[in-house]
């Protein structure tokens, strides 16, 4: 959809013919936080509600989809992690295991013994794709890369539009080149796990940059991701070539999230405005709220295993630290756009980004500035 300034409407292209959106949103498929209660009411709102099936088999896959085809007949989004498969280094995953082990003796936990990849990667989860050809999706989009061109093949011989979150102009050539429909621009403000293809290679551009310079591009239709909380933003992204604007950290304090009660309040603390990246979660860079686990990892002097081999140490070390009381462990992404979330239903937000988006509210924000950090 494409901005139009004379009349503040909406007109369809190409990409959304399909799909029938009323509103340029997407809400982000957010492994451990969004729903198939979120997607539907996002959907149900008019917009492309996201379920995020990466960090599961394909059963659990195939039980998503059912549960938001049971809430909404509109079209859904479902998204795959698509990292190249790890590989194992036992003296790097044990040395990580040493660092952590004062952690673990801390919760009185012991750490594991070995490390394991926490889920299959698409590029090689032929249960998957087979779940997902068997009652295809009206959207699939890939993060961390590309699959195979005969996943994308099959997928798209299906039905499917196919997005990709990218963030370079290169990776969406890569993208456009392997046959994907669309391209989601990841900026460095956005939360949770960057896209990137290569991140050894990331320039880290920020999302109004990638955008213009991916509209400038215009080979695929852009959605514009990271640090976006309000029709403002939703707007400014518009304004820049973007068909569509993906949000994540504002559907976080939505009912319909799964977030449990310590990541709601870090996200509605202090804390929200010093989000920062860090690989010691998951072995992958990704944008997390302050809490001990990041803090430690600022003082490691050790590489973290592979992605996501080291996510079975961190979700270990968070169970054990849950397990005793403490909270500060877990994987609690969340954008730059932090201190603007804002705790309404998921339906409700949607209509609440669209009247902003067209001049008609202004947001209802906390008005209490964060604390500085000294």
């Amino acid at each position: 959809m494409r901005w139009n300034e004379r009349t503040t409407k909406f007109a369809i292209v190409p990409f959304f013919d399909r799909l029938a959106l009323s509103h340029p949103i997407v809400q982000a498929p957010m492994a451990g936080v969004s729903t198939a209660a979120m997607a539907a009411a996002v959907s149900e709102a008019g917009a492309l509600g996201s379920i995020a099936v990466g960090a599961g088999d394909a059963d659990a896959a195939a039980l998503a989809m059912a549960e938001v085809r049971a809430l909404t007949g509109r079209p859904f989004n479902v998204n795959l992690f698509t990292h190249a498969p790890p590989l194992s280094d036992d003296g790097r995953e044990a040395r990580w295991l040493a660092a952590l082990t004062p952690l673990f003796q801390r919760f009185g936990a012991p750490p594991p013994v070995t490390l394991r990849p926490s889920y299959r990667s698409f590029v090689e989860d032929d249960a998957m794709l087979a779940t997902l050809l068997a009652a295809p999706p009206a959207v699939v989009s890939f993060h961390f890369g590309l699959p195979g061109p005969d996943r994308i093949a099959a997928l798209k011989g299906a039905g499917c539009i196919l997005l990709a979150t990218v963030t370079s102009v290169a990776e969406a050539e890569a993208a456009r080149s392997g046959g994907v429909d669309a391209v989601v621009a990841q900026g460095i403000e956005a939360g949770g796990h960057r896209g990137a293809f290569h991140p050894e290679q990331d320039d880290a551009l920020g999302t109004f940059a990638l955008t213009r310079q991916l509209s400038v591009w215009g080979e695929l239709p852009v959605v514009a991701a990271g640090g976006i909380m309000d029709g403002a933003g939703i707007a400014a992204a518009l304004q820049l070539g973007a068909v569509a604007a993906q949000l994540g950290t504002a559907f976080i304090l939505c009912p319909e999230s799964s977030a449990d009660a310590a990541y709601r309040a870090a996200l509605a603390g202090p804390g929200a405005a010093h989000t920062m990246m860090t690989a010691a979660i998951s072995g992958r860079p990704a944008r997390c709220l302050p809490n001990a686990f990041v803090e430690w990892g600022k003082q490691a002097t050790l590489a973290p295993p592979a992605y996501p081999i080291a996510y079975d140490a961190g979700k270990a070390l968070h169970a054990a630290a849950k397990a005793a009381g403490e909270t500060g462990y877990g994987a609690q992404w969340a954008g730059q756009g932090a201190p603007l979330a804002r705790a309404m239903p998921a339906a409700e937000l949607v209509a609440t980004l669209v009247a902003e988006l067209r001049g008609k509210a202004v947001p209802p924000y906390p008005r209490n500035p964060p604390a500085i950090r000294s």
